[in-house]
């Protein structure tokens, strides 16, 4: 019996990796359907997601392909430097007489990545502005909003039932739909993974100082502090409390919450004003089991849910969107079915490694930095120490962070699919 389909694949989930993966794979000419319970425009609002997100190079490069760069270009902070000091902050101007500190520096691989910084520092809102705009322009097809209600498979395709009544069948379905997956569940894939006990507060503040587009990641004894440079002299903050600490920073009387900040900043960048609402998000770790299910795939935080201490949450679900969509365009072109078990596997073998050694080394800077034992810092010093030290594992961490190691999918070397 012949199916008829919907669409050859259809996403759940058109958050940032969603909407990417419906730009990547209508690019290459496949015919796909996004699916998500939240209007485009409450994803726009700035209460909706508060965060920013560092952006790895050759991620940006995919954007760019896609035609959402130009779009991004406005809000995008480079990245210059990053400077990682273990004790009190000590900015721009840290010494070994402040301290162990380790600085990358992007003039360091600028032969090697046609000067593109490290990366880019942009608001959650301003990417979901960006690339909505981008599939609106590519005429994609939006159910937006409505709700999920199951999703399951057969020999000949995939079905998503909405809570309206609607049914949709396609050859695959996508989950892209965060950490917390309806897809994932449906299909009984498990997780493996465990909570921190802390949050992470999230506030935007305008300096009084230029951040020169460095990036500063303090390592104090109640837990990562982070200032990542925005555009207009502002700078997103994110550091580590636990969760009564970080719901009562979250609600604090403004000069309240601003004594803290000036606590954790020093004085490097001068005076510092909150603006903005500020928000508080649980930090643990967790993995799927599997990266497909007959007829489905997983992508983004539906795959892996990873702490913020690297940045590299989003960047991991943009590699898993330019990898699958290089899969499935290859696939349609030779003519094969997108939701076999073949297709699918091509994709779990190119990013199951990646995500799990990414993981792992998230978990194991988490717990290394995330104390203040003598030992932990010995040892987490000591390896400071060295790297600064060592021109070529600078260049290699760099390189890591960016994107640009290993067997790239060709949207993130900057190449259409």
């Amino acid at each position: 019996m012949t199916v008829k389909y919907d669409a050859e694949v259809i996403i759940v989930g058109a958050g940032m990796a969603g909407a990417t993966l419906a730009l990547a794979l209508t690019s290459g000419g496949v015919d796909c359907l996004l699916i998500d319970p939240q209007p485009f425009d409450a994803q726009l609002a700035p209460t909706f997601d508060g965060r920013a997100s560092a952006i790895a190079f050759s991620a940006f490069r995919q954007w760019r392909v896609l035609g959402a760069g130009e779009r991004l270009e406005p809000y995008a902070q480079r990245i210059e430097q990053i400077l990682v000091t273990d004790g009190r902050p000590s900015g721009a101007s840290a010494s070994r007489s402040s301290g162990v500190w380790l600085r990358f520096d992007s003039a360091e691989i600028a032969d090697r990545n046609d000067g593109e910084p490290l990366g880019y520092l942009i608001e959650n809102r301003r990417i979901r502005a960006g690339l909505g705009e981008t599939v609106g322009a590519a005429t994609i097809r939006v159910l937006a909003p409505a709700r999920v209600a199951r999703t399951e498979s057969s020999n000949a395709a995939a079905t998503v039932h909405l809570e309206d009544g609607r049914v949709l069948t396609a050859p695959l379905v996508v989950g892209v739909d965060g950490r917390d997956s309806q897809v994932r569940e449906d299909m009984g894939v498990g997780t493996i993974g465990w909570e921190y006990g802390h949050v992470g507060v999230v506030a935007t503040v305008a300096l009084e100082r230029d951040h020169g587009g460095v990036a500063y990641e303090h390592f104090l004894p109640s837990g990562p502090f982070a200032i990542l440079p925005l555009t207009e002299r502002r700078a997103s903050l994110v550091w580590t409390e636990g969760r009564d600490k970080g719901a009562a920073l979250r609600g604090a009387r403004a000069e309240v919450f601003e004594a803290h900040l000036r606590r954790r900043f020093g004085p490097f960048l001068g005076g510092v004003t909150a603006t903005g609402p500020r928000f508080t998000y649980p930090l643990g770790l967790r993995l799927a089991e599997s990266l497909i299910a007959p007829r489905v795939a997983l992508v983004g935080d539906a795959a892996h849910a990873v702490h913020p201490i690297a940045g590299q949450g989003l960047n991991m679900g943009l590699k898993d969107v330019a990898a699958l969509a290089q899969v499935l365009i290859e696939a349609v072109r030779l003519g094969e079915d997108l939701g076999s078990d073949a297709v699918l596997a091509r994709y779990a073998r190119w990013r199951s490694l990646d995500n799990l050694g990414v993981a792992l080394a998230t978990d194991l800077f988490t717990r290394l930095f995330s104390n203040d034992n003598p030992l932990a810092r010995a040892a987490r010093d000591a390896g400071m120490a060295v790297v600064n030290r060592i021109g070529p594992a600078r260049r290699l961490f760099m390189a890591e962070a960016g994107g640009a190691a290993g067997d790239l999918p060709r949207l993130l070397r900057g190449e259409p699919v």
